[in-house]
């Protein structure tokens, strides 16, 4: 008899629903769904059936919706999704359905970036100095002791989405005037950490550690929100095993085994200062994204020379409680996320000819800018071009050629 498992995706975008293929090619898996809003086409086809629900945010409408398709099916082995901003919520219906998965406790100490951070201290680990605020005053004595520049977000937030930078009193003004910290509405205050921002990954089973990867933003992802006009990339260095790396995977493996992960993925964001001490900031348990997941594994191989499949990957994990490896890490590869300054819909992208002529050996894989399509609101843009090479250096000069070669251009 298959094990049912129910994925909850409250919106059936592509990238969300390719997880949900990676646990459809499980063996023994009838795969279920959760939705606000139903998939359609060949997505739609991964499914045996499916329950669509007015707040996929809510605990106890996913539970109904579990409990319904239980009626039909038989026993549910597990309840997924990968949405940050649903994870607690997951983990509250697993609790009421009695199934197996992170508890309400880790799910609380990832989402909540107030009790990251004392989690982290806690085990000795470098982040931010941070503090919550309940009111304008304890903003501007965080400020007097911290100095600026520091960052305000809200203490659930994901990706970089209401988070502020204050480079001054006059700034930070203004930001409590839009956030209005009071009581019942707390906002995370940071110490900004600068230097140069990676992400670390990790494949966690059995809460052991059982692989884990780095990349390189350029530049960070907060100076991307702030800059909508600025081209960005992603890159995923062949070789992470140098001295340079050890301090950082040290940190990661620490921070897992902090939160009591035991099957999932992971996603740390971390800073190398200027004096090239790190620190972390910020964890969450969850795929990470900005095509990460599909760099790292283009980057890999398997012990028969086969390319990585990192949704499956995570399926085994959190499914099968199990892990296919070891890889090996063969590649560099980066991503470009094209799109450009202004408003409105694409009105041309130049310089793909110049691209192609250029990089196009390289290339791997392209999402490219069509013309007609809205300015998208999120910070990958329009499109995106993934090059991939045995050295580095290769990489990272084709991923700058390309955000300065191609251009997207809007008219309203």
């Amino acid at each position: 008899m298959p094990r049912n498992v129910i994925y909850v995706a409250p919106f059936p975008l592509e990238t969300t629903l390719r997880f949900s293929a990676g646990i459809a090619s499980l063996d023994d898996v009838r795969l279920l769904g959760i939705f606000r809003e139903a998939p359609k086409g060949d997505a739609a086809r991964l499914f045996a059936d499916a329950e669509v629900i007015a707040d996929p945010f809510d605990p106890q409408q996913i539970v109904d919706a579990a409990r319904r398709l239980a009626s039909r099916h038989g026993p549910i082995h597990r309840l997924l999704g990968i949405l940050e901003d649903a994870q607690v919520q997951l983990a509250q219906a697993r609790q009421a359905l009695g199934l197996e998965g992170p508890s309400v406790e880790t799910t609380v100490a990832f989402r909540d970036k107030a009790h990251m951070k004392e989690r982290l201290r806690a085990a000795g680990l470098p982040c931010a100095r941070h503090a919550l605020l309940h009111g304008p005053e304890a903003a501007w004595a965080f400020a007097e002791s911290v100095g600026y520049p520091l960052v305000l977000k809200p203490p659930a937030g994901a990706g970089c989405r209401a988070t502020y930078r204050v480079s001054s009193p006059q700034e930070l003004h203004r930001v409590l005037g839009e956030a209005q910290p009071g009581p019942g509405r707390p906002v995370l205050a940071e110490e900004f950490l600068t230097g140069a921002e990676y992400s670390f990954e990790t494949l966690t089973v059995g809460g052991q550690v059982r692989f884990h990867s780095i990349t390189r933003y350029y530049p960070s992802p907060l100076e991307v929100m702030e800059n909508p006009w600025i081209q960005w990339a992603v890159v995923l260095p062949r070789d992470i095993s140098g001295p340079e790396y050890q301090p950082v995977v040290n940190i990661g493996h620490q921070a897992v085994h902090a939160f009591g992960l035991q099957d999932g993925m992971t996603h740390m964001e971390w800073f190398r200062r200027p004096d090239g001490s790190v620190a972390i900031g910020e964890i969450a348990a969850r795929p990470p994204g900005a095509r990460i997941v599909d760099v790292t594994g283009f980057a890999h191989t398997d012990v028969q020379g086969r390319p990585v499949d990192m949704y499956r990957a995570w399926a085994r994990a959190v499914v099968d409680g199990a892990w296919d490896g070891p890889w090996q890490r063969r590649y560099a590869v980066g991503v470009a996320f094209l799109r450009g300054a202004g408003q409105g819909r694409i009105a041309a992208v130049e310089g793909l000819d110049e691209a192609q002529r250029r990089m196009g050996a390289l290339v791997i894989d392209a999402r490219l800018p069509k013309i007609g399509w809205q300015r998208a609101s999120g910070y990958e843009g329009e499109g995106t071009v993934i090059v991939r090479h045995e050295d580095t250096e290769v990489v990272k000069r084709a991923i700058m050629e390309l955000i300065t070669t191609v251009k997207v251009r809007y008219e309203s």
